[in-house]
This record gives C-alpha cells, structure tokens and sequence, in this order.
C-alpha cells in the first residue's frame, strides 16, 4: 500500500509544480505594440497610424542625435532633433496622446546614419557626455512631452565599458528624476553591436524595460524555425529581458510578415513569450496602408 501512496503524493508534488510554473508563466506575454516614425521624412503622422485601443502602443521618435544640427560634427552629448519635427511636433504628439489614452510617446537616440554618413557613439569622457545628454534630453523630452527613451546607437568610437556606463547612467538619472517612465535598447545581431549591449545589458539591465532586438537584421529569406532559434539566443543574452520580435515594414530582412512572422508570433505566444512586437517603420508602412500594423495589434489584443 505504501508504493501506491507514494506515487499518488509524487503526483500530487507534480501537478503543484506545473501549477507554479503556469502562474509565473502566465504574465508572459504582452499587448505592447512599438513603432519608429519619422526618421525617413515621408510626411507621415501619428494620426496616419491606426491604434488598436486594445493594446499598449509606444510611438518611437526617431532620432535624437548627438551631432550638430547640420549632422557634421559630433557634440558629446548634447542632442539634436533629427526626426520629421513639421510633422511630428509638440502639439501633434499631445494630440494623439489626449485622443488614444493607450498611447505613449518615446524618442530613440542615434541610429545608423546622420546627413548620410554614419552616426558615432563617440563620447570624450563618460562624465561630460552623461551630463549634456541628461540636460540636453531633459529639454527635449519635457517640450515633447515624452514618456520613455530608446537606445539605437549602431556605430562606436571607444570601449564597450564606456558605452555602458554612459548609457547605463542616462538611463538611471532620467528615471531618477521622473523624466522618463521607461527604456528600452535596440541592438542586433553584430559582434561590435553586442558587445556594446551586452555590456550595458550585464550592469544596468535592470533599468532597462524592453528588448527592441532588431531581428530583420538576419537575412532576407529566414524561416519561422530559424527565427524562433534567433530569439531563444537572443533572450539568452539578455536573460530575463522583455525581448520584442520585429520586422521590417518592407520585407526587405528578416523574417517578414509575408513569410511567417505572424505565424513564429503565434508559436511564441502559445508559449507565452511574446512580450511585444515592433516595426521599422511607420514612414515605409503608409504606403502598403500599415495592413501589418492592424495584423500585429489584432494578434496582440487577442487573448488566446
């Protein structure tokens, strides 16, 4: 009688277990949808983009730059509009924010080029370039109005520690102050590129709220199994990170909406680890009517 009862008990510790397992598991997955707007100045507005109000939605400003404003030379720190400012001013974003209380509004820094070259991350000391992009941000961000930051450098002068505590140390002090509600980081798969993340991600992953891997990065043509592998290594390397899926608006890498994005999206969600989904771009997507952006928010928004 004794067997019975010990493999009834072992049984009753499993079902516990698998239990625990599905409460820790079931916040997994996210209604967060991201979009980056206004870097390609194709005239684009916020009020072009359809908002799902059943999601979170983040616009994403792209870019503040630390250049000068006529993108020649570098100025440590102290940052520029360099994004579609006509139409994506101060007023348009307190408009789509007082219109859709879903919306946040976010403003990424750097990016891979300015006036058609490539945009530096070239700091002269982590203290002076931490001070300017603290002041320089603060002004920008409270004109705007924004909520969060987004970091997109792609280009580095200097070591991978330098990055890291400049970057680690903005993001501290702007949510220190209550400038900023939330950041998140948009690296991609590239030795120079992850070095740099990686190290930031080791000392201030904890200041950091989502994980906006660039996985169009990968090439042209990669299949649902391939992507799926893709984003198992990446949240590995930036263990416990809210890691979002992505594409490109236009198809042109990765894994793309035509091919099985959405399907690799609904496997990860089964899974409950879809933590969120972003695209690049709103300016490329108005032309194809942003058909992507309603299918992403509609997988987001649905429960099941």
């Amino acid at each position: 009688m004794e067997v019975p009862k010990l493999f009834t008990i072992l049984l009753i510790i499993e079902a516990i277990f698998v239990s625990q397992i599905q409460v820790q598991t079931a916040s997994g997955n996210s209604d967060l949808f991201r979009e980056y707007i206004g870097a390609e100045f194709k005239n684009v507005t916020f009020a072009d983009v359809p908002i799902n109000r059943n999601v979170e939605f983040h616009f994403i400003l792209s870019f503040a730059i630390d250049y000068d404003t006529s993108g020649t030379s570098l100025t440590n720190g102290d940052f520029n509009i360099f994004w579609d400012s006509y139409n994506l001013s101060p007023s348009q974003v307190s408009s789509i924010k007082n219109a859709h209380s879903n919306v946040k509004v976010a403003v990424s820094l750097g990016g891979d080029t300015v006036s058609n070259k490539y945009a530096y991350f070239s700091p002269s000391s982590v203290d002076s370039w931490v001070s300017n992009a603290v002041s320089s941000l603060t002004r920008i961000i409270k004109q705007y109005d924004l909520d969060g930051l987004d970091i997109d450098y792609e280009h580095f002068h200097g070591h991978s520690d330098t990055f890291a505590e400049c970057i680690g140390r903005l993001i501290t002090t702007l949510k220190r102050n209550k400038v900023i509600s939330f950041a998140s980081i948009a690296p991609f798969d590239d030795d120079q590129v992850q070095e740099r993340y990686l190290a930031l991600w080791r000392k201030y992953g904890h200041q950091i709220d989502y994980v906006n891997f660039q996985f169009y990065a990968y090439n042209k043509g990669t299949t649902v199994s391939q992507f799926i592998s893709y984003f198992n290594t990446q949240s590995s390397n930036y263990k416990g990170g809210k890691v979002l899926t992505s594409f490109l608006s236009d198809g042109s890498g990765g894994l793309s909406p035509a091919n099985g994005f959405f399907t690799a999206c609904e496997r990860l969600k089964s899974q409950q680890r879809l933590h969120g989904i972003f695209v690049w771009c709103a300016d490329e997507s108005k032309a194809n009517g942003f058909r992507y952006e309603k299918q992403s928010q509609a997988l987001l928004a649905c429960p099941n």
